[in-house]
């Protein structure tokens, strides 16, 4: 194949992927640039008022890969990239920045953060491509710690990045060292244990040892390689699932959720797990 461009692009990825996207994506940004002007309800919109829609857009995604539906996620994605094109849109007028900007930006982080790929670097696998862009992304500017991790993310979501950036800046306590997560996760269950034995509870300080459990918890998940975030959210599925089938077998023996005896929960909930694993 020959090669057509300074960052190695082949011909053929070239005419499959590149052209075609280009002219499709110049067509969207027309269409939303019209909508701004003439449609009421787009000419209203704030950064402000859109935010809302972003991240709903981004859990329906989610749930869209969850469910392995992949016609579900071309559309998710496509509102996904209308707010992007929204919000770029809205800055344009407000003489901030382009969409242009964006994906040039974007464009040159990707090249800067690949080196194995747009350089001369060779890397031994995937893990020393993450240290890499970690690396020069510190490098890009100078960040405090903690900064870039955004407060609106959920909970578990954001425990588990800041727990990672702090072991990749070598600041992680030593109880977080492969081996020893699991001693100290025992620890923190203990002193939360002392604190439910008390004759008078303290709802304060049992919120704050069932947070430091939940913490340990995460710290596991990330040297096990997992996100806790998804652990946590297809748990959520698989329960689900397994409840609509409790359901599905009591309403065939004429019976509610309510109605069950333990015997019968526990039948019918082996069954369940049986149909979702």
């Amino acid at each position: 194949m020959d090669r057509v461009d300074g960052l190695g692009l082949e011909a053929e990825v070239r005419a499959r992927v590149v052209e075609p996207s280009g002219e499709a994506f110049r067509r969207l940004v027309e269409v939303m640039a019209k909508l701004r002007t003439d449609c009421p309800w787009d000419r209203e919109q704030t950064h402000e008022s859109l935010a809302r829609h972003l991240l709903e857009e981004t859990y329906e995604t989610l749930e869209t890969i969850d469910r392995g539906d992949l016609e579900g996620l071309r559309e998710e994605l496509g509102d996904l990239v209308i707010q992007i094109v929204f919000h770029s849109n809205i800055a344009f007028e407000e003489g901030a920045f382009t969409i242009a900007d964006v994906l040039d930006d974007l464009r040159g982080k990707l090249i800067r953060r690949h080196p194995h790929v747009f350089g001369d670097v060779e890397v031994s696998g995937a893990a020393e491509v993450k240290s890499n862009w970690e690396r020069i992304k510190r490098g890009e500017k100078a960040t405090k710690i903690y900064e870039g991790i955004p407060k609106a993310l959920p909970a578990l979501a954001r425990a588990a990045k800041l727990e990672r950036r702090t072991a990749e800046r070598g600041l992680a306590p030593e109880w977080a060292e492969e081996g020893g997560v699991l001693e100290h996760l025992a620890e923190e269950i203990g002193e939360l244990q002392r604190e439910l034995e008390q004759s008078k509870r303290d709802p304060g300080r049992i919120e704050a040892e069932l947070g430091d459990v939940l913490f340990v918890i995460v710290a596991l998940a990330n040297r096990l390689g997992v996100d806790p975030e998804d652990a946590l959210r297809r748990m959520l599925e698989r329960s689900e699932a397994r409840i609509q089938t409790v359901e599905r077998l009591a309403s065939g023996e004429e019976k509610t959720l309510e109605s069950l005896s333990p015997d019968e929960w526990g039948r019918y909930w082996e069954q369940a797990k049986k149909e979702t694993p």
